[in-house]
């Protein structure tokens, strides 16, 4: 009898700690019936209307109309919110990004320079790796962020300066881009890298003129290094993930795109989405290398990878580098010469051949993707993988995505046009790296036409925008400012003629954006029927001066306030 009254309470306790282990996690949930009125309401949908007001009823809108016509549908259980002026929008939708990438800063060194953040020499930058090796006592000391450009020293770091910081512990820190990492001795001892390792496919192992590995390591090379910093706990997962998500809501983003995050990471988010530990929902692309072959043997399917609020449209292959890396691959030589290399153009991550017959197998079994390309000659590359695949194995749902696409010429949009092929521009780059590309990387014609939105738009291509976060700040405004400004840290304008209207701009970050992943059936634009994933701007981004001034009052999922300001 004892016995059986143990069993009974033993069970009660783990019901009872189930239930509230349930509520503790349960997604939050918005008010029954609610309505904003008063406001500006813009809803991207395919007309752009300006509103007044919506009702949103379970979560979804059910009207959009002026205000008198909203609240003749409430009664005494509805929340009426007053927005006083302010603007309602979709919530913004990260085209392209790392996500939980930039919430790394609880575990790892950040080493940005201005006008981010505050690293402007390498003793600067070992001393706060120092600082961070001090707080983190154990495993991999890691940092991200570093760029050589903005060193007052000009070049990369290396393993010596590295092993100023430690000789016996392994330290990785990553490149701006995310296409180099730097490691000290101890951790190319840790990689097995020595002077005899071949440079792998699609990468490279630096080297001085006696053949000694630098520390500096580029493309598929630095994938090791950056694996290796995020073989992290659960403690630390949960961590970044949080810090991340509440990063990208006090800006607006309610769908977070998580491109090419290693396995160990992607694997994790479906877990933490199904238990609450963030809010938003996030488009996953799963990285070909790691998952390619059992797509195409059809061991998996792209929707194994998914879980709770996480998606999976496409699986990402990477074809190049980065421009500010002089990894890119183009067509003509950089415009300062790599390494005196007059030549030099930069490498393909995925040779031509490969990548054909990569193209051509998702397309012949009908699996989605995209296609990192920076450079007009990955481009190139790219498109005439989808134009022989499309050819053999027609497909015209396919929508081929090109991520970044930075560096496309317009004869490359009017291949895009024909073939199906949306690409998602970078316009952060006028911004951070304009002046850079203009003086050092690409010279002052070819930056001028980085991420061409206007040719885009009179060619009938659509696109999305995106930060690229980490590598650039989550701040959605900042992408419209760039898209209608085009202009550079030192102010001078980058390509006049590529500028588009704000409407086009905040497009490219809403329903443009659910496009592409897609998701616009349900999000993207203010419309009866779709989700109410919203934001609340403190004023109106067609109108005000400069929107980068613009602040994020309030953001709901599904009707359910996730933040506010106050």
């Amino acid at each position: 009898m004892k016995f059986k009254t143990g069993l009974l309470v033993l069970g009660a306790f783990v019901a009872g700690v189930w239930v509230l282990f349930s509520i503790a996690t349960r997604s939050p949930e918005g008010p029954a019936h609610q309505v904003f009125v008063n406001g500006t309401v813009i809803t991207m949908d395919d007309s752009n209307p300006i509103a007044e007001a919506i009702s949103v009823r379970e979560g979804v809108i059910e009207r959009v109309g002026r205000s008198d016509e909203i609240l003749a549908t409430t009664d005494d259980d509805t929340d009426v919110v007053d927005l006083r002026g302010r603007t309602l929008l979709p919530g913004f939708i990260d085209a392209h990004g790392h996500f939980p990438g930039s919430g790394q800063v609880v575990f790892s060194a950040d080493l940005q320079s201005p006008p981010i953040g505050d690293i402007e020499t390498i003793d600067g930058l070992l001393a706060r790796l120092r600082e961070h090796a001090a707080n983190r006592p154990e495993g991999w000391v890691a940092g991200f962020g570093y760029d050589d450009t903005l060193l007052a020293e000009g070049r990369h770091p290396t393993r010596d300066d590295l092993d100023r910081v430690s000789l016996d512990r392994p330290i990785a820190i990553s490149h701006v881009s995310g296409h180099l990492a730097v490691v000290n001795s101890a951790g190319l001892a840790a990689l097995n890298i020595d002077a005899n390792t071949p440079d792998p496919e699609g990468g490279r192992i630096v080297r001085d003129a006696d053949g000694r590995p630098t520390g500096v390591l580029e493309e598929t090379a630095s994938r090791l290094a950056m694996n290796a910093t995020y073989d992290i706990g659960l403690s630390d997962l949960v961590r970044m993930t949080t810090t991340a998500a509440q990063e990208y809501l006090s800006v607006g983003v309610t769908t977070a795109s998580a491109g090419g995050m290693p396995g160990s990471l992607a694997n994790g988010l479906g877990l933490m989405s199904r238990f609450n530990v963030f809010p938003q929902r996030v488009a996953l692309f799963p990285l070909f290398e790691e998952v390619g072959e059992r797509l195409l043997s059809e061991e998996v399917t792209l929707e194994d990878f998914s879980g709770g609020r996480v998606s999976v449209p496409r699986v990402k292959l990477i074809a190049d580098g980065s421009i500010q890396g002089f990894t890119g691959y183009l067509s003509e030589p950089y415009y300062t010469p790599y390494h005196g290399d007059e030549n030099y153009r930069g490498y393909a991550s995925v040779s031509r051949g490969d990548l054909f017959e990569q193209v051509r197998g998702l397309y012949s079994r009908k699996i989605r993707f995209a296609i990192h390309t920076n450079g007009d000659q990955s481009i190139e590359d790219a498109l005439d993988a989808i134009e022989a695949a499309s050819a053999e194995y027609p497909w015209p749902e396919a929508r081929p995505l090109l991520i970044h696409a930075q560096m496309a010429r317009s004869d490359q949009i009017d291949r895009m046009a024909a073939l199906g092929v949306t690409p998602s521009f970078f316009p952060s780059h006028t911004y951070y790296w304009g002046d850079r590309h203009a003086d050092i990387f690409l010279g002052p014609e070819r930056a001028a036409v980085i991420s061409p939105a206007r040719w885009a738009i009179e060619r009938g291509v659509r696109f999305s925008a995106h930060s690229d976060t980490p590598v650039t700040p989550m701040l959605p405004m900042q992408i419209v400012w760039s898209q209608t400004e085009r202009k550079t840290t030192s102010g001078r304008v980058l390509g006049a003629e590529q500028r588009i209207d704000r409407m086009a701009a905040l497009r490219a970050i809403t329903l443009d954006a659910a496009w592409q992943v897609f998701l616009d059936d349900k999000l993207g634009s203010i419309e009866p029927g779709k989700v109410a994933d919203l934001v609340v701007l403190s004023g109106n981004p067609l109108t005000e001066p400069d929107v980068r001034d613009l602040v994020v009052e309030r953001v709901m999922i599904a009707g359910a306030e996730v933040y506010s300001r106050h």
